[in-house]
């Protein structure tokens, strides 16, 4: 999977290099081990699986099929039409928010944290508050990639995230 990435310097700001996942996903027997291998450690804990905008929803929701369990978005500031709660956070290059709907989960529900790279850990340190807020328990995080020089494994102590490429 490692040379199926590529490399996007100076995107979205100067700086930073950018993993971009589309040739993941555009291989279909790929993708198909990657959301088998995301889902695996899972199997028959999870109720519902958070996947974090934009890119952690295609790999989450074929998770949450796989899991046989039902999809939250997490989604950036002011994207859903209904009341919701909210998570600041930091990027490498910015800060932002996320959100889920206020009833996106029913206390003691068992929740997988989706994303499709761990860069600094803000937006899913960010979706653990939201989940933990609501009253979930979050059973794990998964994401295709860390970027681990950016130390965001940390952030989501101790939960030890399930990764399929460490750069």
């Amino acid at each position: 999977m490692a040379r199926t990435l590529r490399d996007v310097v100076d995107f979205p700001e100067p700086g930073v290099i950018f993993k971009d996942i589309t040739p993941v996903l555009a291989d279909p027997e790929l993708l198909r081990r990657c959301v088998a291998a995301l889902a695996a450690p899972f199997a028959n804990q999870v109720d519902l699986v958070a996947a974090i905008e934009a890119r952690g929803f295609i790999l989450g929701a074929p998770v949450a099929v796989a899991l046989g369990a039902g999809f939250i978005p997490v989604r950036k500031a002011g994207k859903l039409p209904r009341p919701t709660v909210a998570e600041t956070y930091q990027l490498e290059y910015g800060t932002a928010a996320v959100e889920v709907h206020e009833d996106a989960l029913q206390p003691g529900q068992r929740v997988l944290v989706v994303d499709d790279v761990i860069a600094t850990g803000g937006t899913v340190e960010a979706s653990l508050r939201l989940v933990h807020r609501l009253g979930g328990t979050v059973v794990g995080v998964a994401a295709l990639c860390e970027l681990s020089q950016l130390g965001g494994r940390a952030r989501m102590a101790p939960l030890e995230p399930r990764v399929l490429l460490t750069l």
